[in-house]
């Protein structure tokens, strides 16, 4: 059977340019969690019934089990291989199934795309004081194609200015809770339901970083040894996520306990955005600031979903991908339908947090290493995804694809996707449903043709 044409192609990344967790690993993932997407909404089903402790350990659970459980497997297995996902993915996935994560990966990353470009034009429209659609929709088009330029032709200059616009969300995030301090102490929620607002919190966190938990062999290809795997998660996606998040509750419970005009029950007092305009004639500065931080964050979703597609197929140029995910983004976040955070993190995590578990589940029956490729179709990979997956979506009550009695809001959802993979997966691989590893002999040959 003929090798797919990527995986002939496919050459280890050498050890030579490799560097330290701290210069590539960690704060590649601390951009992410410090990407306002994150916490925009994360307090309105988390804070509005649970304590500011409550969600602080919630995102302390929840960026430790993104840490252990979704990344550290893709992310030694890029280590170990030197390869990025859509190679090591051949042997959960097979050579011809691992169109799936691929493509997936692509789709999902529109979604953030369109998710940034319609809280950029937020923002800036709330600097400007502001409001009309057509300019939001002016804004949204300019914004997503000018990135999408900007992917194509300068994707290394923006990876180098990330390092240095990672600190602006941070500097503005102590900025918010330094202007709110005084009234963190005076929030308490309406009602409390503890177990509830845990649940919910691990959902926003893991469901957020599930396709970066799969992308983590990407990142793993620039590790050197385990130790970097270990501690580029450690501080990048347990810390980042606690460090980020935690801030932006404060935040919200300091801009809610300094003033409680709005109605008890009204989401926007939950937004981070209204916690911005907290800081008084700054706010606007503020917003903007934020804005610019989000600029590597959106490039680099338009260049993961280029690279997605323009793999799989590769006969159209990259730059028809670029700007085909930019309109798709455009028109989610002009439609409105970017504008769900919570259920679009429920869509990423029901879809991505499967594949996790599959590929976690995969490393381990290997012995913590990398099988190799599987031919055709790896039949255990994808019942495991399907399985996980609907599990993912009809327990998620954000999503409202079940009746409510399906429905448990104290569920982590996305979690459950992810064990239910692992679980099928392993079951479905000791009874031999997996096909046969493509042999050394066959790869050699195959890299010669």
């Amino acid at each position: 059977m003929a090798l797919p044409r990527y995986l002939r192609a496919s050459v280890p990344n050498p050890a030579d340019k490799r560097a330290p967790w701290y210069k590539n690993t960690a704060p590649a993932y601390a951009g992410i969690f410090l990407a306002v997407i994150f916490y925009q909404q994360m307090a309105e089903n988390t804070l509005s019934q649970a304590s500011v402790g409550t969600c602080l350990l919630g995102l302390l659970v929840g960026g430790l089990i993104a840490w252990g459980l979704f990344y550290y497997a893709p992310a030694m297995l890029g280590m170990k291989t030197g390869r990025p996902l859509y190679i090591v993915g051949t042997s959960t996935f097979g050579t011809q199934g691992n169109y799936l994560p691929g493509f997936l990966m692509g789709l999902l990353q529109v979604g953030f795309i369109g998710v940034i470009t319609l809280l950029v034009a937020n923002y800036i429209m709330a600097a400007a004081h502001a409001q009309s659609h057509a300019v939001v929709i002016l804004i949204c088009i300019i914004w997503a194609y000018a990135l999408a330029w900007i992917a194509m032709r300068g994707i290394s200059h923006v990876a180098r200015a990330g390092n240095i616009l990672n600190w602006i969300p941070l500097i503005m995030l102590a900025l918010v809770v330094f202007a709110v301090r005084g009234g963190i102490g005076k929030y308490h929620p309406a009602v409390t339901h503890t177990g509830t607002g845990f649940a919910i919190m691990l959902d926003v966190v893991l469901g957020f970083f599930a396709t970066a938990g799969a992308a983590g062999a990407d990142f793993g290809i620039n590790s050197r040894n385990q130790r970097d795997v270990s501690l580029g998660g450690l501080f990048g996606i347990a810390l980042a996520a606690l460090v980020a998040g935690g801030l932006a509750i404060l935040a919200v419970a300091g801009a809610i306990g300094l003033n409680s005009a709005l109605p008890v029950g009204a989401a926007s007092r939950f937004d981070f955005s209204a916690a911005i305009g907290s800081v008084g004639s700054a706010a606007s500065l503020v917003y903007i600031l934020f804005v610019i931080a989000l600029l590597p964050c959106c490039t680099f979703s338009t260049f993961i979903a280029t690279n997605s597609f323009s793999t799989m197929i590769p006969n159209a140029p990259r730059s028809v991908w670029a700007y085909a995910a930019a309109t798709g983004g455009i028109l989610l976040a002009i439609t409105g339908l970017a504008a769900n955070l919570g259920g679009f993190f429920g869509l990423v995590g029901a879809t991505f947090a499967p594949v996790c578990g599959a590929m976690t589940a995969d490393y381990l029956l290997a012995g913590k290493k990398w099988s190799g490729p599987r031919h055709g179709i790896n039949w255990a990979g994808y019942l495991a995804w399907i399985i996980g997956c609907w599990v993912g979506l009809l327990i998620n009550p954000g999503l409202h694809l079940a009746p409510a009695s399906w429905q448990q809001a104290d569920h982590p959802a996305v979690l459950f996707s992810y064990l239910v993979a692992l679980v099928v997966y392993w079951i479905l691989a000791k009874a031999g449903v997996r096909p046969r590893l493509v042999g050394e002999e066959e790869m050699k040959a195959a890299a010669r043709a």
